[in-house]
């Protein structure tokens, strides 16, 4: 990483460090952002983080002793944070608007120097210093290039590594995502040698499971699983009563278009998910261009394999207007 001397420089002469990650945070982002701010608290560099939107439940063992401030519930802290602060890192990903409008505004008009550390496709160009990555499975994966490449790998412990870890396990699919290559690996053996504890990450992330959530992803694949055998498609849709009725809380829908993906057959799949008055998507594939869709029709984007969306129409127009330009992506 080319950038990694002028980061460090930038964050250690800086007064005030803040973190910040996307709306909806996952593995990656939760995961990035801890091993960053772990990674800096090394060099005497405190690092204060800030999220959209709080953590969802199943991944709140990650935070440890650590503050995670949100802007739904800490507004005020966050306000301040980003008001002051010197130097801002983007991580996982690449333009305000991920960030929700109000917390989006408050990057635009920081007058910090403000670091991006990506993989998502097309960044904006807001920022002082970008390390954009989309070939890289993980933004976490691109945390610990940065550690090595500013000479400070003695520097790590199975601590600093854990989330990163965390973020790379969930963002290449338990490593089975072609963004894997041997770099991935090489990385996590480095991370093994510091004595991480990959089997409780695994355990910690996947077996805490409510039984709520397994009805409400049982009911999702019996009840609501939709397929298109001419587009080699599958969808799953729920609206917000439904989720409702299943005691829904963050997290309980997680991975549930991978499931939909992984039906023989299918090379597409969308999940369609009805809270607080719009539809949020997620799409994935095994090879139509789903990046594409998801930026032509549902104001979003990603990768090229995997990728979010929005809709602020109903259920059924939202569907509607799915199905009606698949064949246009799906060959």
């Amino acid at each position: 990483m080319k950038q990694a001397n002028q980061i460090i420089q930038l964050a250690g002469e800086a007064q005030n460090v803040v973190i910040t990650s996307h709306r909806s945070p996952d593995g990656d982002s939760i995961g990035s952002s801890l091993g960053l701010s772990r990674f800096l608290k090394s060099l005497g560099i405190e690092a204060t983080i800030c999220h959209p939107d709080p953590c969802p439940n199943f991944l709140n063992w990650a935070k440890r002793s650590d503050i995670i401030l949100d802007f739904e519930n800490d507004t005020a802290a966050v306000k301040e944070a980003m008001t002051n602060a010197d130097v801002i890192f983007s991580l996982d990903y690449n333009g305000a608007g991920r960030l929700g409008n109000d917390m989006g505004e408050l990057l635009t008009s920081a007058s910090a120097a403000k670091i991006m550390i990506d993989h998502h496709l097309n960044p904006d160009n807001i920022f002082d210093v970008s390390v954009s990555h989309p070939e890289v499975g993980s933004t976490s994966q691109l945390i610990f290039e940065l550690i090595e490449a500013s000479g400070n790998f003695s520097k790590i412990t199975a601590e600093m590594m854990e989330p990163l870890y965390l973020g790379i396990m969930t963002d290449t699919g338990s490593f089975r995502f072609d963004s894997v290559d041997d770099r991935t690996h090489t990385i996590i053996s480095k991370m093994l040698e510091t004595g991480l504890n990959h089997t409780a990450i695994h355990e910690n992330t996947f077996d805490g499971n409510r039984l709520d959530k397994l009805k409400l992803r049982g009911y999702a694949i019996s009840e609501k699983l939709e397929l298109i055998p001419e587009m080699k498609t599958a969808i799953v849709s729920l609206d917000e009563a439904e989720m409702e009725r299943f005691n829904y809380i963050k997290g309980d829908t997680e991975g549930l278009v991978n499931i939909a993906l992984s039906i023989e057959g299918v090379e597409m799949a969308a999940f369609f998910a009805e809270k607080d008055g719009k539809i949020k998507i997620s799409f994935r594939s095994k090879g139509p261009a789903i990046n594409e869709l998801a930026g032509d029709h549902f104001q979003g984007g990603g990768h090229k394999f995997a990728a979010g969306g929005v809709s602020f129409d109903d259920m059924n127009t939202t569907l509607a207007r799915f199905k009606s330009v698949l064949p246009d992506y799906v060959k």
